[in-house]
């Protein structure tokens, strides 16, 4: 059972690499990383620019907050950080 300050995190594994997704969006919208944590503090998350490049390098794990606030400066959704492609 979790403490009332557990975070909610996801964790990344080798089939879905949710830091490289994040990665190629914000390159592909020409974010450099210290904007990205800027901006991401402007949503209220408390995050370093070490924390936010391990992150996209795999090595830490996002929490929900994190991904619901990239999808908001991304201008994505849930889906394409997973790289999840339904069939239809």
């Amino acid at each position: 059972m979790k403490n009332a300050e557990s975070i909610d995190r996801i964790i990344q594994v080798k089939d879905i690499n949710i830091g490289k997704n994040i990665s190629v969006l914000r390159k592909a919208m020409k974010i450099k990383q210290t904007d990205m944590v800027a901006r991401l503090q402007i949503y209220g998350l408390d995050i370093s620019i070490y924390s936010y490049n391990r992150i996209e390098k795999g090595t830490q794990n996002p929490t929900v907050s994190f991904l619901l606030a990239c999808c908001q400066i991304l201008n994505c959704d849930v889906n394409t950080l997973f790289d999840f492609h339904p069939i239809i």
